[in-house]
């Protein structure tokens, strides 16, 4: 009864007291709720101040490497139908043939030109800085330049190849450095510019089956917080698109080769059309956003692991904040159903290899 009688004293001397400073929490509350509704006001107010000024297609000179197929022939079609000259840059010359007459079909007027040229990438700088050069002879300064020539190659730790690690940062990461480097000074003299690089989902996070592939497509966001840190002054912007799974022949092929945990986690997340992914990317880079992420699971991805990445705009940055919390504990889930999977197949795996002992 004692107990019973000093909770209750202490309660009511708590409420009492509570009732008391109830109007300083309401005022505190208020307070800050106000201060945010102004300060999210002021964001968007000066947004648009330090927003660059999105770049007209129409007329502009647009270098696309991988061009001949997949997503680069797509992003070369749609840069095509606002009006842009495209320089169409990959190794087969037959694919670039008819890569070309599909990119001329998306013409809006008769002035419009596609450059053809056929050059590895990955095989040297001397090589790719004499083909722009000439692309530039021929139809003025690059513009915009989107580096889409890349490859795949999926496999465990130690079924890959050694020399497989060095071909994919030759491909996917030299092959954007040697065609940026060959850019970048005349937009600097120019002071405009618009620099693509084009990466993957597996560029953000590395997934089982992509110890050589991942660390070359994580390499070309390094280089492009770099360089867009380096290029702003000069009112050049870098954009890093990051596609999921894109129906195109280079997927196609992967999937021959690609585990059974590499599959079945990518499959718990759609296949997008090449079409689709162009849309956004080109819409993104001609903003000056830098990234560009196709998708809700692009968008999650792409807000949770922003780190140090630049922004484009206050609005952008206070929505990665706001994000940030619920998207790790999203994260959180996606990566144990991984683990998941990837236990599984190795019990299946042992398991298979015990009952073949056992005959």
């Amino acid at each position: 009864i004692f107990f019973i009688e000093a909770l209750g004293s202490t309660l009511s001397h708590w409420l009492s007291f509570n009732w008391l400073l109830l109007p300083f929490v309401m005022l505190l509350v208020t307070l800050v709720a106000a201060f945010i509704v102004v300060f999210v006001l002021l964001l968007y107010m000066i947004s648009p101040l330090i927003s660059p000024k999105p770049l007209k297609l129409n007329g502009a000179h647009v270098v696309v490497t991988g061009g001949s197929s997949g997503i680069g022939k797509c992003i070369a079609m749609e840069c095509y139908k606002h009006g842009a000259f495209i320089t169409l840059v990959a190794r087969d010359e037959h694919k670039l043939v008819q890569a070309k007459k599909e990119v001329e079909k998306c013409a809006i007027n008769d002035k419009q030109v596609v450059l053809c040229i056929s050059v590895d990438v990955s095989k040297g700088y001397n090589q790719v800085e004499s083909v722009i050069k000439q692309a530039q002879e021929k139809l003025g300064p690059v513009d915009m330049l989107v580096n889409c020539a890349g490859m795949s190659i999926s496999g465990t730790f130690e079924e890959v190849g050694v020399d497989s690690f060095k071909k994919l940062m030759e491909v996917n990461y030299l092959g954007s450095v040697y065609p940026t480097r060959a850019v970048i000074t005349t937009m600097k003299e120019r002071r405009m510019g618009r620099i693509m690089f084009v990466s993957s989902q597996a560029g953000l996070i590395g997934l089982f089956g992509y110890t050589a592939y991942s660390p070359s497509k994580f390499a070309l966001r390094g280089l492009a917080e770099a360089l867009q840190m380096e290029m702003k002054p000069y009112n050049i912007y870098v954009t890093v698109a990051y596609p999921p799974d894109t129906d195109t022949p280079g997927f196609a092929e992967e999937n021959k080769t690609k585990p059974l945990e590499t599959r079945l986690i990518s499959e718990t997340s759609g296949v997008c059309q090449p079409e689709q992914v162009a849309k956004v990317v080109v819409k993104d880079a001609l903003q000056g956003n830098f990234t560009s992420a196709v998708g809700p699971d692009g968008y999650m991805l792409s807000a949770l692991t922003c780190g140090m990445s630049p922004v484009t705009s206050i609005t952008e940055g206070l929505q990665q904040i706001v994000t940030m919390g619920l998207f790790r504990t999203i994260a959180l889930f996606y990566l144990g159903s991984f683990d998941s999977i990837v236990r599984h197949c190795m019990i299946q795996r042992e398991q298979s290899k015990a009952a073949d002992k056992r005959e």
